[in-house]
């Protein structure tokens, strides 16, 4: 038996990019709570309109759910969200092409200085949604875990420890018989805020080991590479010997999982585990009230807290030229943040709820939008 999925994930075929329309609305409840243009915990109902947003191919599973549910909910609406890495996302945005997006990291405050093309000022709203252990998966037949330490997986995606039977592998896995086979590892082709929070982990806990700086491309040349999550999805799940860092909502089914080591003791991701690690993480400093970014440091990961876990989060404007897109941008943001909302995300991607504490604070920072 492999290591199971997180609970509830569908599967996701291996495309480049993922559009969700009108026509995914029917698959939901629809929720009783009423419009009132606000940021409420309760799902809003009576929105119209259309929207077009791209970015994290990791919200994929979760997007392609709380579209459908949303819509259902409010048969006026239409969100069509592509999935198309974070980076294109954010290069979109800037660029007028998106009128929200989804982002595996926040934008950093040099990038406001040129504005954003979406936007009628220069204030943004950023709220982390989505909540996931990036999971690192290996294809090797018969071994469903491996226990690794930081230093091991710095090696390994460094290109330092290069067998899978190679002793420092083989002093953490008694027991295991690991074969004589090169490893590949695989990482994203593409800018990704999962990238930038797997080499964030790397940097923080093996700095000895890996030396390079952190980002969100892949910092080595001539490496095995893939395009999106779902192409990490679909090479480490094809091919022998491979390893790779993704969402875990969409891990191969059948691959191995590594258990991350975590202050003596081996750590398998859960949603669970990936909301200890952020919840006990600051806000950074320096920005507006209403755009929440984490501070989250890896190398402080205790108490059963798994240390590679993504924030990505939705990004929008303060201000539309036009009040109604901005309507209908307060009112979805209200409902991917809503209990509702986070249910459907965390039942379809296995994602980690946000807090009713950290709700409070995104709702107060989805009211920033202006809606008159």
């Amino acid at each position: 038996m492999k290591l199971s999925r997180l609970s509830g994930i569908a599967a996701i075929g291996a495309v480049a990019a993922l559009t969700l329309a009108g026509c995914a609305a029917n698959e939901a409840p629809a929720s009783d709570a009423p419009s009132d243009g606000g940021s409420s915990s309760e799902a809003p109902t009576g929105s119209a309109g259309t929207l077009g947003a791209t970015g994290a191919s990791s919200q994929a599973a979760a997007q392609a759910a709380l579209v459908a549910t949303f819509q259902t909910n409010n048969p006026d609406a239409t969100v069509n969200y592509e999935s198309t890495g974070s980076g294109t996302g954010r290069d979109n945005f800037i660029a007028g092409a998106s009128d929200f997006i989804g982002s595996d990291r926040a934008f950093e405050v040099e990038e406001f200085e040129g504005g954003f093309a979406t936007c009628a000022s220069d204030s943004i709203v950023e709220i982390p949604t989505y909540i996931s252990p990036v999971a690192l998966a290996f294809n090797l037949p018969e071994i469903d875990t491996l226990n690794l330490d930081a230093a091991t997986i710095a090696g390994i995606f460094a290109g330092e420890i290069t067998q899978w039977n190679d002793e420092a592998i083989a002093s953490q896995n008694e027991g295991v018989e690991l074969p004589d086979l090169a490893i590949t590892p695989v990482n994203r082709s593409d800018a990704s805020g999962t990238t930038e929070t797997f080499v964030s982990y790397l940097a923080a806990t093996a700095p000895d080991v890996w030396t390079y700086e952190v980002g969100d491309e892949w910092p080595i040349d001539g490496t095995e590479r893939a395009q999106g999550t779902q192409g990490i999805s679909q090479v480490v799940g094809s091919s022998e010997g491979t390893i790779g860092y993704l969402d875990a909502s969409q891990a191969p089914e059948d691959a191995g999982q590594v258990a991350v080591g975590v202050d003596g003791e081996y750590v398998p991701y859960s949603s669970e585990a990936a909301s200890k690690l952020i919840e006990n993480s600051d806000l950074e400093d320096g920005r507006e009230d209403q755009d929440l970014v984490f501070a989250v440091d890896p190398a402080s990961a205790s108490d059963g807290a798994y240390p590679i876990a993504l924030v990505s989060y939705l990004i929008g404007c303060v201000e539309y030229e036009d009040a109604e897109k901005a309507q209908l941008v307060k009112d979805y943001f209200t409902f991917v943040a809503s209990e509702e909302g986070q249910q459907v995300a965390a039942d379809e991607a296995g994602s980690a709820p946000i807090s009713e504490g950290l709700r409070e604070q995104v709702n107060a920072a989805i009211d920033a939008i202006v809606t008159e």
